[in-house]
């Protein structure tokens, strides 16, 4: 089985790219920090207007009429380049809010008991399988408070009278929320190592690069080395949309959108910690995509319940009921 993109996929993710270099370039989203992180509606028309948010609907329902494969490629590039909103939850209602497919609605979601980004902002708000819009929405926002982000372009907001655990989605939309999550935490790993090695690459110190430096090597190589399992843990979820291998997925983005931030601070240096510099951007919005709908402790615990009802290999002790031989005894 041939896992490589299609010409139609590396174009795709060529097309979407270019579009976000164009209409979400450094300069607007630092004028996006600058604002609190409120979403720009005419970003968000464009996106919508290209596709992003109506890729997987039918193209009888005025969709794309793509598949889960396509719309990872697509939310990796948004994690490339720290595109905010509720992203997955406007994705994941188009066809099922008004104007969500077009970009017209911003659509954000309860999970669990975590604060709710972009809430004041929302036209509607997915809870399970609901979705609240109208006066039910208004009382929600009414009676919700903000709180503090660590990431200044997702505005938090904690919903009142929610103590119960609720997913964000339903049935299979919770899992592949899970999967576009992940897909946005590797776009952010790859920026972040490409960061890293161009900086080490510019960067001189005692008139050489220090890039050439062992201890710059090794962590530039370890977080390469963490990016494409991920990359290939996520590509082969989208395929198969197995449960189980979205939280491999998960868990691996996670890992490496986290800890290649972190890395890519160390390289960075002393300026890499300032306002100025956009590597704490990338940390920041990696510390709370890890958080949501599907946590490193869910995922692990997703993926030991896979490993416990795993069938054994044909012709093993399992599998033809012999013991394993006691341990003990020598010779």
């Amino acid at each position: 089985m041939d896992f490589q993109l299609s010409d139609d996929q590396r174009a795709l993710r060529s097309g979407m790219r270019d579009l976000l270099d164009a209409v979400f370039d450094r300069d607007r989203m630092r004028a996006a920090v600058e604002r609190g992180g409120t979403l720009d509606r005419s970003l968000w028309r464009e996106l919508g207007a290209a596709g992003f948010f109506a890729l997987r609907l039918p193209e009888e329902a005025g969709g794309v009429g793509l598949g889960l494969p396509e719309a990872v490629l697509l939310f990796e590039e948004a994690g490339r380049a720290l595109l905010p909103g509720p992203l997955v939850a406007t994705h994941l209602a188009a066809g099922l809010v008004k104007g969500a497919a077009e970009g017209e609605a911003v659509v954000t979601a309860v999970d669990g008991d975590l604060p709710v980004a972009h809430l004041a902002e929302a036209d509607a708000v997915l809870v399970g399988a609901d979705a609240l819009v109208g006066e039910p929405l208004r009382a929600l926002v009414a009676a919700a408070r903000p709180v503090r982000s660590m990431d200044p372009l997702t505005p938090l907001h904690r919903v009142a009278g929610r103590t119960a655990p609720t997913q964000a989605y339903s049935g299979v939309l919770h899992y592949e929320g899970a999967l576009l999550t992940a897909a946005e935490q590797l776009g952010s790993a790859a920026r972040t190592t490409e960061t890293a090695v161009q900086h080490a690459g510019d960067r001189q110190q005692f008139g050489s690069p220090i890039g050439s430096f062992q201890a710059v090597k090794h962590l530039c190589a370890d977080m390469l080395a963490r990016t494409e399992p991920a990359r290939a843990a996520v590509y082969a979820a989208a395929v198969t949309g197995d449960p189980v291998e979205i939280a491999a997925a998960k868990l691996l983005a996670d890992e490496a959108a986290v800890r290649n931030a972190r890395d890519c601070l160390q390289i960075h240096g002393g300026m890499g910690f300032t306002w100025e510099a956009d590597v704490h951007l990338h940390l920041k919005r990696a510390w709370l995509r890890s958080a949501a709908r599907l946590t490193a402790a869910g995922a692990e615990e997703l993926l030991a319940a896979g490993l416990g009802a795993a069938r054994p290999y044909p012709g093993s002790s399992a599998a033809s009921g012999r013991g394993a031989p006691e341990g003990g005894g020598g010779g």
